[in-house]
């Protein structure tokens, strides 16, 4: 099975350093299934790359998004916080 690595390998793989980022390998299909299943690699199909498309920006007749109106933590009412020590005979 090929593959294409998408994070970069330490060590070994049967003597040999593992393949750099971004380059095609032809590993056993066990081990390649679980590299791809693990997000270190994705699968090459034998067909020509896919074409990459991007998504068009975003019109600017969008309107902003509403201020969050979530409390500040200096607005939220705390406890009474710890009880002073009381002074034993000894002191």
């Amino acid at each position: 099975m090929r593959i294409r690595m998408k994070i970069a390998m330490s060590g070994l793989r049967n003597g040999q350093p593992w393949p750099p980022v971004g380059q095609i390998a032809d590993i056993p299909t066990g081990e390649a299934q679980h590299l791809c299943a693990s997000g270190i690699a994705e699968e090459v199909s034998d067909g020509p790359p896919a074409e990459e498309t991007a998504t068009p920006p975003a019109s600017e007749d969008t309107k902003a998004p509403a201020p969050e109106t979530a409390t500040t933590p200096a607005e939220t009412k705390r406890g009474r916080g710890r009880p002073r020590k009381t002074p034993t005979a000894e002191e």
